[in-house]
């Protein structure tokens, strides 16, 4: 399952296109940091601060969040890299993090031994930049040497330098990358294959490398060695490195849209392509090559339907041979929802109903045997760490009222608890159900609500209601440590609906909202709002919506369509002028999902829905928030302005909150995230119809 990693940022911010429409009266506010920009995103948080930010539950909020966020009993999420376990931590005497590691014995401990690899709030100081965490690509087996990526206030785009953990210090003279929109991998220990803005021409219309080159260590990046140029109207190529069968696969996926593409392995000093179908994934383990089908695939006489996992040896593959076997085939309401692999073992997260569960598959004697991996049920599952060099890996658990757990399975199947989130809210009282409701084409759409066990059914409990449906990701249910401290706790109820859109039965459940067919996501959210209402568990007074990214077009959607049912609409760093989105940041990788506004037989679909063109002036509306950052370089933050703006032309009220960091996020730091969710919070309460003078 790779097609996700692929929804990556463009490189910089972007001022305004010039193919900006002189009828936008507010497209001035896409020039991200000009002064007029800024002039009004700062007034604007003023307004909204001299609001929300003086009400007597803010302060409360704001202190607990950060006390959550901050805690040192969180669970240090491990990343495998040899004899090490690695970990990137925040806290209050770390607010810009630390990468650090500890021994596979220490960590077993309550209180594990970590050394210090990287201090980013060090790193910031010394270098005047307000670095963030990009992550690092370290070369096996020694996972000695790493690209290290950074990232200046939280932006996708990162500056890559090559770092040696063994003396803890950036190489002299060794791999160095401007900062751009980047993907790097190993070759060899003096080779990385490299996709980077190598000037005009080297990007894709959505802003991705379309250049792979060959570069060698000593030799300046512009010497680099052509080895790969996808169109430029390609989404964007992205290489990687697999270690399967004690062998090394360098390998490079070219994306010709968000769904579809093309794959190659490095080989003997050129690219051999993988002759799967456009839209399927692959996985390796041992000398097997697994692939997810998503439209059925025939070949060798034999058609594998939709949703199923197949494999073969990969160098039989290569050479021409199709006995291709069966891995798994999902029942009726079941879908893969994750592959991974250890050494010996294909890891399979397997939803059920939108409840999951793992099961590994080895390969043994000419088939396929599985067996479920001991775990929790009624809750989300889900692959932690694990190493192409051992049998064992770290999972977790989680539900929407138990505290996450960590656990680690050993070489023989055993499973072991090895942390667990300690309770970060008061779930005593609360029940989970799952329900469902009806959609406008007879399609049953799941949901779960969480409640207190008490509940009274007259219409007047605060409800927020989530949702994405989109790019087939599943919403499973986990432990939000927010939702629950700021919103649970305090007697309100949460529900998060399964729209159609996302992943949670397999790809005709998001292939049914795509394009043309996207009315059918929206519907399927008012249905779950209207059921809530006739089932009296809320009123529109005490109903509020919260959804980010593409979650915050369904938010802008619902809005836009369904005013009457909503009294708070949360809408988190969104898309909303869905006329421009694709000319905006990395907006054109997105077509296959939305369309292409641009086209008039699209845009005749589009523009029924697209919130910032359905705005209209005389129909009340809920009081909005919205938030976003400035350096959000994936979804523009442009959407978020305009919208805002448009509104208050039309003399709609809002609130409005845009963080200078935090990348597609909420801030950088620990400090930012609990503001910024503080005053949503406050927000939410504000709206819903319960008096602030009576919230404890």
């Amino acid at each position: 399952m790779t097609h996700l990693f692929f929804l990556l940022a463009l490189a910089v911010q972007q001022p305004t296109s010039p193919s900006a429409p002189p009828d936008d009266p507010f497209v001035w506010l896409e020039d991200v940091e000009a002064a007029r920009s800024m002039e009004w995103v700062n007034a604007k948080n003023a307004a909204t601060l001299a609001v929300l930010g003086r009400a007597p539950l803010y302060q409360t909020f704001y202190d607990r969040l950060k006390q959550i966020l901050d805690s040192k009993d969180k669970i240090a999420y491990p990343n495998v890299m040899g004899n090490a376990l690695y970990n990137f931590w925040k806290d209050a005497d770390h607010e810009r993090g630390i990468w650090r590691r500890t021994t596979w014995a220490s960590y077993a401990t309550a209180s594990p031994i970590w050394e210090t690899v990287i201090d980013l709030d060090s790193l910031s100081k010394a270098e005047g930049v307000t670095w963030s965490w990009g992550g690092a690509d370290c070369l096996e087996p020694e996972y000695r040497r790493c690209i290290v990526a950074l990232s200046r206030g939280g932006s996708d785009a990162t500056e890559q330098r090559e770092f040696d953990v063994t003396t803890k210090r950036f190489v002299a003279n060794g791999f160095k990358v401007p900062e751009a929109k980047t993907s790097t991998t190993w070759v060899d220990d003096n080779t990385l294959l490299i996709g980077t803005d190598f000037g005009p021409g080297s990007l894709t219309t959505s802003g991705y490398a379309r250049l792979f080159k060959l570069w060698k260590r000593g030799t300046p990046l512009a010497a680099a060695t052509t080895l790969f140029e996808a169109p430029a109207d390609d989404v964007g190529g992205f290489g990687f490195s697999v270690v399967s069968g004690g062998r090394r696969y360098v390998e490079l996926a070219d994306r010709i849209n968000f769904y579809e593409g093309a794959q190659y392995v490095y080989d003997q000093g050129k690219l051999v392509k993988i002759d799967i179908p456009r839209d399927a994934d692959i996985s390796q383990v041992g000398d097997q090559l697994v692939v997810y089908v998503r439209d059925p695939w025939t070949v060798a006489g034999h058609t594998w339907p939709t949703g199923t996992l197949v494999a073969t040896s990969f160098d039989n593959f290569l050479a021409g041979k199709r006995d291709l076997q069966l891995v798994l085939q999902p029942g009726p309401r079941e879908t893969v929802d994750g592959v991974s692999a250890t050494r010996d073992y294909l890891i399979v997260n397997v939803l059920n109903n939108v409840r999951g569960e793992l099961r590994r598959y080895r390969y043994q004697q000419g088939a396929w045997k599985s067996e479920k991996v001991p775990a929790p049920d009624l809750g989300s599952v889900g692959v932690v760490a694990l190493s192409p060099y051992t049998n064992r890996y770290f999972f977790t658990f989680t539900n929407f009222i138990q505290p996450t757990t960590l656990y680690l399975a050993e070489e023989n199947g055993g499973v072991a608890e090895v942390k667990r989130l300690p309770a970060m809210f008061d779930a005593t009282g609360l029940v989970v159900d799952q329900q469902e409701a009806t959609s406008a084409d007879g399609t049953k759409i799941p949901y779960f609500v969480v409640h207190r066990r008490d509940l009274k059914r007259n219409g007047n409990n605060p409800t927020l209601l989530g949702a994405y449906g989109g790019f087939e990701i599943a919403n499973t249910p986990s432990y939000s440590t927010h939702t629950g401290a700021a919103w649970l706790e305090r007697g309100g109820v949460y529900v998060l609906a399964n729209i159609r859109g996302g992943g949670e039965f397999g790809p005709q459940w998001h292939r049914a909202g795509l394009k043309e067919h996207r009315q059918r996501i929206y519907d399927d959210f008012a249905a779950v709002s209207q059921r809530l209402i006739q089932d009296s568990i809320t009123n529109p007074q005490h109903l509020g919506i919260r959804g980010g990214s593409n979650g915050g077009l369904l938010m802008g959607v619902a809005l836009t369509q369904h005013p009457e049912f909503y009294n708070a609409v949360l809408i988190q760093n969104p898309l909303l002028d869905m006329k421009r989105y694709n000319h905006l940041l990395a907006g054109a990788s997105w077509m296959a999902e939305y369309g292409d506004p641009d086209k008039p037989e699209e845009w005749a679909y589009i523009s029924r829905y697209s919130p910032y063109q359905n705005l209209k002036p005389g129909t009340k509306y809920p009081t909005v928030m919205f938030t976003t950052t400035t350096r959000d370089d994936r979804v523009h933050p442009g959407h978020a302005r305009k919208m805002a703006a448009k509104m208050e032309s039309m003399g709609i009220p809002f609130y409005y909150f845009e963080n200078t960091e935090g990348g597609h996020g909420a801030g950088v730091t620990n400090a930012q995230v609990a503001k910024e969710l503080a005053l949503t919070y406050v927000y939410l309460w504000r709206q819903l119809g319960v008096p602030m003078e009576s919230i404890p």
